[in-house]
């Protein structure tokens, strides 16, 4: 099984997905109201801990985490905030699952076929894509129509395992 992780500062999502490459869970972890480093690493700690207990992991891909700035986009104090949970948690990763290895999301949407016109907001068209093509992944709207918070996650774990498991198969193809 694949467990596909988009992790970020304030809401964490993860996908497990079977052999087949059906989802056997999708859901997302809400670090917003913690402001403790640590303790958003122990809510996570203790999830991976479950995900650990009730699914046979063979590997993690994980969500590369940014690497340069972009105008309109995280500050340098997000960055770095970034980069250690993203660190800490692939710590945790290793010692639960194994050595987790990582995905671009630009890599991971090419590989499942998702295609982000120009100007168009990769997130959202991400989502959309995951809700028109993937049975059983559904979203809840806020009142205005949008997507509730940690949906968007969701969806960005979902395409991180699938193109993980997508990259799995072809390696496998190519040792048979």
């Amino acid at each position: 099984m694949i467990l596909g992780l988009d992790i970020s500062t304030s809401i964490t999502g993860y996908t497990v997905l079977d052999y087949e490459g059906n989802i056997l869970a999708c859901d997302h972890i809400d670090l917003r109201k913690e402001k403790d480093l640590f303790r958003k690493i122990q809510i996570v700690n203790s999830q991976l801990e479950l995900i650990s207990n009730e699914y046979e992991i063979k590997q993690v891909y994980i969500e590369q985490s940014l690497q340069s700035f972009r105008s309109g986009f995280s500050s340098a104090q997000t960055l770095s905030l970034l980069s250690k949970i993203n660190g800490i948690i692939s710590w945790l990763c290793y010692n639960l699952f194994g050595e987790p290895k990582y995905l671009a999301a630009t890599s991971a949407r090419k590989l499942c076929g998702i295609k982000v016109p120009r100007g168009q907001k990769a997130k959202a068209v991400s989502l959309q894509f995951v809700v028109d093509n993937v049975t059983g992944f559904e979203v809840q709207y806020t009142r205005h129509g949008n997507p509730k918070a940690g949906y968007a996650d969701r969806s960005d774990s979902y395409v991180i395992a699938k193109a993980g498991w997508i990259r799995e198969r072809e390696e496998a193809k190519d040792t048979d």
